[in-house]
């Protein structure tokens, strides 16, 4: 399943534990049965990173939480491509009464 998720910094936390957390990321992989689509990280100050990912592995969302909460309020919701959204959509519209 195709997953989006966006971390915003927990509030209150300095330069260095900021510094750190990047610090970390450069070290950190995604975990096994986690295949990355793409890792940005906005000129934002509320979020931090966006990550579009695919797992069929719940550990491995709460894996993912479990490292990186300390630092950043996740939010992660399935998704679906804009191709797929569409297909869904006029299928869905198809069934409504009407």
């Amino acid at each position: 399943m195709l997953f989006v998720m966006t971390m915003k910094w927990q509030p209150g936390l300095t330069r260095d534990q900021r510094d750190s957390a990047l610090m970390r990321r450069a070290q950190w992989q995604y975990p096994e049965g986690v295949k990355p689509h793409g890792e940005y990280w906005p000129s934002s100050e509320s979020v931090a990173v966006v990550s579009i990912f695919e797992t069929d592995d719940h550990g491995a969302l709460m894996e993912i939480g479990l490292t990186w909460g300390d630092m950043f309020q996740l939010e992660v919701s399935p998704a679906v491509t804009a191709e797929d959204g569409l297909r869904l959509g006029a299928a869905a519209m198809g069934r409504r009464p009407a």
